[in-house]
């Protein structure tokens, strides 16, 4: 029986082999590795055609190194009873590398192995029952050969594994330089305006802008390809050790800021709607408004609005939420010192009302101006008794002046108290639920 790591134990058939039979083989074995690798490599040659040439500097193909120093090392290994076994690892985790930065799965790097050993044991096996090496002996070779074959395939997935690391920390950051290009306020570099037909006729750059250079390298070196729309997230993560949603390969995505984002290609695409949902079950956030690809840093900059909302507790929490659905609480609540402003000179008539009763003011007057209707319809939202909202609408009168039947004094009314039903000051009296 063979031990661990691939030698053979003392108390083994192959072990009571005499060293002179045992040199003998070694020796015939090692005059037959230069023709027995080239046998090998013809072989896997004429089952895996697309198989690549990689010459080393002296033009020698490095299978055919890999193939003769695999074989040598066995041999020497068994001949001098070494108890661990020597591997050429940089052939094997090049071979590895290789498979990973063309593309390929390691299944095929191994089925090439495995056809190699299955070669190589066929000869070894010719040269053992030619020298009269007992069988039991030769099994124990066998098994010592497969383990072998094991810890070359393990630096061959050492160096794949590298390789991939390698590959996805470059693709990742790549893909962050195109995410920072397409969401740059100066587009200077990555755009230039462009008045023509793509504009007129309403294309996918018509915000007089297309595509530059440096933008349509960023995506090809990306494999992205450049969209007519894009919808921009910004995520909070539910915890800091959060693992990336599966958003998809076409979504850009980047993790390494402080509030993730993400680039939604054609975000109103069949079936892209419903994909985000499920990936982004646990997560929270905003994704800005649709735009041409021309204007993401725009989209940018409502779902980090609406984010800014939902920290402060006027957006609702524990969910992605799309800017689109939202647009009164953006549009009222984003700038706050002009709608307080406004606020300060439209409600200054509550000024010497007390506070619980200023604010049955204000929401029978926001009732008022959203129902236009009389105290019946009026009461019906509020709740109350239609002589109620009459009482209140005549002090509303006393309070306002004619300014209440001025369009535009009304529009600013109707600003200033839903913005104040927004942030909650106000009873949401009559549409339980409505926040869009």
């Amino acid at each position: 029986m063979t031990e661990s790591h691939g030698s053979l134990s003392v108390r083994s058939a192959w072990r009571d082999v005499p060293p002179l039979l045992v040199r003998r083989f070694a020796a015939l074995a090692l005059d037959e590795v230069p023709a027995l690798a080239q046998d090998i490599l013809r072989e896997i040659r004429a089952e895996y055609p697309g198989l690549p040439v990689v010459l080393d500097d002296s033009g020698e193909p490095m299978a055919l190194i890999g193939i003769r120093r695999a074989l040598e090392g066995f041999v020497q290994q068994i001949a001098a009873g070494e108890g661990r076994p020597c591997y050429p690892l940089e052939v094997f985790q090049e071979f590895g590398r290789g498979e990973g930065l063309h593309g390929r799965s390691l299944d095929s790097l191994q089925a090439i192995y495995r056809l190699g050993v299955r070669l190589a044991w066929r000869r070894l096996a010719e040269i053992g029952q030619q020298i009269e090496i007992p069988p039991p002996a030769m099994y124990e070779l066998a098994e010592s050969g497969f383990e072998y074959l094991d810890g070359l395939v393990d630096q061959s997935v050492r160096g794949y594994a590298e390789a991939a690391a390698r590959q996805a920390g470059e693709r990742l950051r790549l893909q962050r330089k195109l995410m920072e290009l397409l969401l740059s306020e100066r587009r200077g570099e990555a755009w230039t305006g462009v008045q023509g037909d793509s504009a007129s006729a309403g294309g996918p750059y018509s915000a007089s802008a297309q595509p530059g250079g440096a933008l349509d390298e960023r995506a090809a070196r990306v494999g992205w390809q450049l969209p007519e729309r894009v919808a921009v997230g910004v995520l909070l993560r539910p915890a800091r050790e959060a693992v990336a949603p599966a958003v998809g390969q076409g979504v850009l995505l980047d993790m390494e800021t402080e509030q993730p984002r993400m680039v939604i290609p054609d975000p109103d695409a069949a079936g892209r709607p419903e994909l985000l949902k499920r990936a982004m079950a646990g997560w929270s956030g905003a994704i800005g408004p649709p735009v041409p690809l021309a204007d993401a840093a725009k989209s940018l900059r409502w779902a980090q609005a609406a984010v800014r909302l939902m920290e402060r507790g006027l957006l609702p929490s524990g969910e992605v939420l799309h800017c689109t659905e939202y647009t009164e609480a953006l549009v009222l609540l984003q700038p706050e010192e002009l709608i307080e402003d406004l606020a300060r000179r439209c409600l200054a008539p509550l000024a010497h009302c007390g506070p619980a009763h200023g604010r049955r003011l204000a929401e029978t007057l926001l009732a008022w101006l959203e129902t236009r209707g009389g105290a019946p319809e009026v009461a019906a939202r509020l709740g109350v008794h239609p002589q109620t909202v009459r009482y209140r609408l005549r002090q509303i009168r006393e309070l306002w002046g004619d300014e209440v039947d001025d369009p535009d004094r009304r529009f600013e009314l109707e600003l200033v108290l839903r913005a104040r039903r927004l942030r909650g000051e106000l009873g949401w009296v009559g549409r339980p639920g409505v926040r869009g």
